[in-house]
């Protein structure tokens, strides 16, 4: 027999052992799952953010311990347990630029040829600047002012303001539909919500006198009444706090496109400070990846009239492949090319980075931080994976000084400008 010939037995028979032997363990698990027997946990030192879960979260700002309350975690709300928040939005029609800077900030340059299929505004192409409809926050229910956006939160660029809560709380979302001709609402993801909350109507048995279900008609106003029940909170493997988000549903597609979409965040019960923010974390950030749309929006012809010498009746424009993909915007928080302000954080400070993906069969998008590298799930990455609505919370514990790319890494929405600068001090 030859020395080849024997190795190649050995092989086999090593496979041979180890199949038998995990055949063996699997019965055996099985076995012991059937009989009520705990198995080992394998990998029971989770991690959470920079640390493992068993050990107490500090803050960076304040150096206190929190602790989870764990009594809290397995069971349900109680009645009027929590707080109510209270948020003034509404639907307002702006006129938004996608690169205010008015060059490619990435470069520090201006547009080149093709950059400005995307933000040169000529005789028949729209250029940076649309009409939108956007989420915006203000101070009481006559919404005569403008909730001020501090400079924390001035990346958010076009998403709605964001919602913090904790489980058991309640949120109450007073809207105000301020478009001149449209539809709009106010749609949760996560939370728990009755029919007239929901913000979407469709064919779902509810009476002729409730079918609105959160559908505004413009000039109207509509109060939301969401509760914040553990399953609404943190799982097992998440972090302190979670993000969902809100939208406009009365045609999703439309209405997302033209701008309408906003952050919830959910924090662990006991988590919390008096806002609703999580104690455990020194920063947040928001970060909305998604091809807009503008030829989806509902004010594409309005868009033309103002901004072009043509208008909707020339439909041979309309219908050109090339217009309808200068209309395509690949933004972060409807800023392409580097224009997204605000991204700055502190070296050593614990960021939590809240990621949302939105849009159609192009947005697959893979955020990718330059740099410096986040904590998902228990497991150390750089890049993550969004799909359209998918939502992911990841801890950023910066440590690399300097001014980085955060960027989507397909190839494609690099070159339309889906990249942003951040910085860390």
């Amino acid at each position: 027999m030859t020395k080849s010939r024997t190795s190649l037995m050995l092989i086999a028979l090593s496979v041979t052992l180890l199949g038998s032997l995990s055949v063996g363990l699997i019965q055996e698990s099985e076995a012991a799952k059937g009989q009520g027997v705990g198995l080992p946990q394998i990998g029971s030192n989770k991690v959470c953010g920079d640390r493992l879960c068993s050990e107490p979260a500090i803050s960076h700002s304040s150096q206190k311990e929190y602790q989870i309350d764990t009594t809290s975690q397995t069971g349900e709300c109680k009645s009027n347990e929590g707080t109510t928040r209270t948020f003034y939005i509404a639907a307002d029609e702006v006129e938004w630029d996608y690169a205010p800077l008015g060059l490619n900030q990435m470069k520090a340059h201006e547009f080149n040829e093709d950059e400005n299929v995307f933000v040169e505004n000529t005789p028949d192409r729209i250029g940076s600047k649309y009409i939108k409809a956007l989420y915006r926050e203000y101070t009481d229910e006559t919404f005569s002012k403008l909730k001020p956006r501090t400079s924390e939160w001035q990346h958010l660029g076009t998403l709605g303001p964001i919602i913090h809560a904790e489980v058991c709380d309640a949120i109450k979302v007073v809207f105000k539909n301020n478009s001149d001709e449209l539809n709009y609402s106010v749609h949760p993801h996560g939370v728990f919500y009755d029919k007239d909350s929901e913000g979407s109507e469709y064919n779902d048995g509810t009476s002729v006198n409730n079918r609105s279900d959160g559908i505004v008609a413009p000039g109207q106003i509509h109060t939301y009444n969401w509760s914040v029940p553990q399953r609404a909170g943190p799982g097992p493997n998440d972090p302190s706090s979670i993000v969902w988000m809100y939208h406009s549903h009365v045609d999703s597609p439309m209405d997302t496109n033209s701008g309408l979409v906003g952050p919830i965040v959910i924090t662990s019960k006991g988590m919390a400070d008096s806002t609703g923010r999580p104690m455990d974390v020194d920063r947040e950030m928001v970060s909305l990846f998604t091809v807009s749309d503008e030829n989806s929006s509902h004010y594409l012809c309005e868009n033309l009239e103002k901004f072009t010498d043509e208008t909707c009746d020339n439909e041979k424009l309309i219908e050109d492949d090339d217009f309808a993909e200068s209309n395509l915007m690949h933004g972060i928080n409807g800023y392409v090319y580097g224009n997204l302000p605000g991204q700055t954080v502190q070296k050593g400070e614990h960021v939590r980075w809240y990621l949302i993906g939105m849009g159609t069969e192009v947005d697959l998008h893979t955020p990718h931080w330059h740099g410096n590298t986040v904590l998902w799930n228990g497991m150390r990455v750089d890049v993550m994976e969004l799909m359209p609505a998918s939502l992911k919370t990841v801890d950023f514990i910066p440590d690399n000084v300097g001014t980085w790319m955060f960027h989507c890494h397909v190839n494609d929405h690099i070159s339309a400008g889906m990249m942003s600068l951040f910085k860390v001090i």
